[in-house]
C-alpha cells in the first residue's frame, strides 16, 4: 500500500503562484508514473502533469510554460509548481501514482482557488 498526502493548496490572486506537494509513504519503491490531476466543479478529472521513472514529463496544453512537475526522491515527495495562475486553474488537485506492477493510488486532493 502507498499513502499519498497533498498539501499547499489555497486561495491566490490571478497571476500568483502556489507549490503543491505530494508526500508518499508505505511501499513506495518501484518503477512508476507520478502525476497531478485536477477536477473543477461540474467537470471531468483531467491530467495536468505527469512524470515517468526516467524523468520525462508531459503537460496539459493549457498549463505548459506555467506549471512544472518535479520530485525529490530523498523526501519521497512530488511537487507541482504553479505560476501565472488563472481563474480557470481553480480546481481540486490530486496526486496520482501508477506502478508498473499494476497498482495505483490517489491522494485525497487539495483545493486551489484562483480569485481576485
Amino acid at each position: 500500500q502507498v499513502q499519498l498526502v497533498e498539501s499547499g493548496g489555497g486561495l491566490v490572486q490571478p497571476g500568483g503562484s502556489l507549490r503543491l506537494s505530494c508526500a508518499a509513504s508505505g511501499s513506495i519503491f518501484g518503477r512508476r508514473v507520478v502525476a497531478w490531476y485536477r477536477q473543477a466543479p461540474g467537470k471531468q478529472r483531467e491530467l495536468v502533469a505527469g512524470m515517468n521513472s526516467g524523468g520525462s514529463t508531459n503537460y496539459l496544453d493549457s498549463v505548459k510554460g506555467r506549471f512544472t512537475i518535479s520530485s525529490d526522491n530523498a523526501k519521497n515527495t512530488v511537487y507541482l509548481q504553479m505560476n501565472s495562475l488563472k481563474v480557470e486553474d481553480t480546481a481540486v488537485y490530486y496526486c496520482y501514482y501508477k506502478y508498473e506492477r499494476g497498482s495505483d493510488y490517489w491522494g485525497q486532493g487539495t483545493q486551489v482557488t484562483v480569485s481576485s
